[in-house]
């Protein structure tokens, strides 16, 4: 016999305001202890420094993890002028200084280049893989890291107040964003070096500020059915993603991990909301008449074909 996991089978997500000095994984190891939940994750890291949203996974939301990463974020943040930083931030050691301060009037005539699609090299100190390590890890190593720059969108960019020394921005941006090298690369075509001195996530996705909640609200409720107030969802995740109900017959074969056939009548359901033309590789969140989570299929060969199937059983 295996093993019992340790902890409660909780599933949904829980939009944490992160404080300023805890990293991703404490903040999920708070959550999840307060929860007492067997299983956690997160969407989108947020550094030490940063606060905001951190939206944390429990049970079978981490199934869903992928499509929170993938949605757009909103940041508001300051960069301070002057001192090149080797993390980009200014938790980083100080690697080149520059007298030139750029003026308001420079900084908003030079939003535009840094808006739209853009290529981005990631900060040596970020998540990124080389070689199978982590990019930051080899950099407090002393290693020299290079990385390849990556395309990037910045949907919208904001000049919110400007100083003599620093700047407060705000930009709507895509998955693989870095914040921190957007920074780097204004000042540079500023003229000048800059750093991240403060950031704020404020949007994930359909989570905005108003939908986080503290470590000081939650910390009270540990083990509290109270706790469970915060807790949102499982398909919160999955805006966007058309949904479709099935019953019967037809739930046993998916929660089983069988593809179903798109009947006429499955067909006619599913002409709200899906679009025109061809359905192939269409993801699908797929629910009972009730609202319960069933599973994530694909449209492919005239099936349903389920990738990620929900298990709310207990142990």
């Amino acid at each position: 016999m295996g093993r019992r996991k340790k902890g409660q089978p909780v599933h949904g997500w829980v939009i944490l305001d992160k404080p300023i000095g805890m990293g991703s994984t404490q903040a999920v190891a708070a959550v999840r202890r307060i929860f007492d939940a067997q299983k956690a994750g997160h969407a989108g890291t947020l550094d030490p420094m940063a606060t905001g949203i951190l939206a944390i996974a429990l049970g079978e939301a981490t199934k869903t993890v992928p499509f929170a990463m993938d949605a757009d974020k909103t940041y508001r943040f300051t960069a301070t002028w002057g001192q090149a930083r080797d993390s980009d931030d200014a938790e980083g050691a100080v690697t080149g200084t520059s007298d030139i301060r750029p003026t308001r009037e420079a900084i908003e005539a030079m939003l535009p280049r840094f808006t739209g699609v853009l290529s981005q090299v990631p900060p040596a100190y970020s998540a990124v893989r080389v070689g199978g390590e982590r990019a930051y890890d080899l950099a407090r190593e002393g290693e020299t890291v290079t990385l390849e720059p990556r395309e990037i969108e910045v949907f919208e960019a904001r000049l919110l107040n400007a100083v003599r020394d620093s700047a407060e921005f705000e930009i709507t941006c895509s998955k693989g964003t870095y914040v921190r090298a957007w920074v780097r690369d204004i000042a540079l075509s500023l003229g000048t070096l800059g750093h991240v001195s403060a950031l704020r996530r404020t949007r994930l996705g359909a989570w905005a500020e108003k939908d986080a909640v503290t470590l000081e609200t939650l910390t009270p409720f540990m083990h509290s059915p109270a706790a469970f107030g915060y807790l949102k969802p499982l398909a919160t995740a999955l805006d966007g993603i058309p949904a479709l109900a099935v019953t019967g017959g037809d739930t046993v074969r998916i929660r089983s991990g069988n593809p179903i056939l798109i009947r006429s009548s499955l067909f006619a359901r599913m002409k709200d909301g899906f679009g025109e033309g061809d359905l192939t590789g269409q993801t699908v969140y797929l629910r009972e008449e009730d609202g319960s989570p069933v599973a994530l299929a694909e449209i492919a060969g005239g099936e349903l074909r389920p990738f990620r199937v929900f298990n709310f059983s207990s142990p």
